[in-house]
């Protein structure tokens, strides 16, 4: 028995062009980054249409959930591969992006210059330490994993969606790569970044990692 898992990026978002941590932050989807949502859908639909398994009746593999964090640039890049199957994303909390505490909004220059001291023990240590108010690595992770199993539970042998965070996508991916979460800045995912995993029975293996469709396809 096969699952399929598609774990996605959001799209670029508003105010994109210097770097900030958003973490918890409600920040809406560039104009950019809907159009990168919704080639994103196409690109699913496509493999969808290629793969043979797991099958619907009639031949035709068919995304069974849409889950996505509860911020909108989560649910608003879920919506275009949702709506193929007729259905709305299924919003997750604690798919959220990692918690920067006093450092959200702030960008990456900005915090090296006023929290020096804060800075370089996250420099040096970032899966344990956690930005003043926020969370470490290993609370993201301890707070994503398990509303993921769940979501694999709920639908073994069948296709399911994840739209998520850059963080949370990376937590995702050094958990089913076996990957040490101190290397989890090695791992890329850019804005509505495809992934395809497979799991055989629990076992993963990774199909596809930080597709992008840059314009590859033109759907308005």
């Amino acid at each position: 028995m096969v699952t399929t898992l598609f774990l996605i990026r959001h799209g670029e978002t508003e105010g994109s062009g210097t770097k900030r941590y958003k973490g918890h932050m409600d920040v809406a989807l560039a104009d950019k980054g809907i159009v990168q949502a919704r080639n994103a859908a196409v690109f699913v639909q496509e493999y969808l249409k290629k793969t043979d398994r797991p099958l619907r009746p009639g031949g035709t593999a068919k995304l069974e959930a849409v889950y996505c964090s509860d911020l909108s640039r989560s649910v608003k890049s879920a919506e275009p591969i949702a709506s193929p199957h007729g259905y709305e994303p299924i919003r997750v909390p604690d798919l959220r992006e990692r918690n920067f505490g006093i450092w959200e909004d702030m960008s990456f220059v900005e915090i090296r210059e006023l929290y020096p001291e804060e800075f370089n023990a996250w420099a040096d240590n970032p899966h344990q330490f956690s930005p003043p108010g926020g969370e470490s690595t290993l609370d993201l992770r301890n707070r994503v994993l398990p509303s993921f199993n769940r979501i694999l539970d709920s639908h073994q042998g069948q296709c399911v969606a994840i739209v998520a965070h850059g963080g949370v996508n990376r937590v995702l991916l050094c958990h089913i790569l076996g990957v040490p979460l101190e290397n989890i800045f090695r791992i890329e995912q850019d804005y509505a970044a495809v992934n395809i995993i497979e799991f055989w029975d629990r076992y993963p293996v990774v199909k596809c990692m930080n597709h992008v469709s840059y314009g590859e396809y033109n759907n308005g």
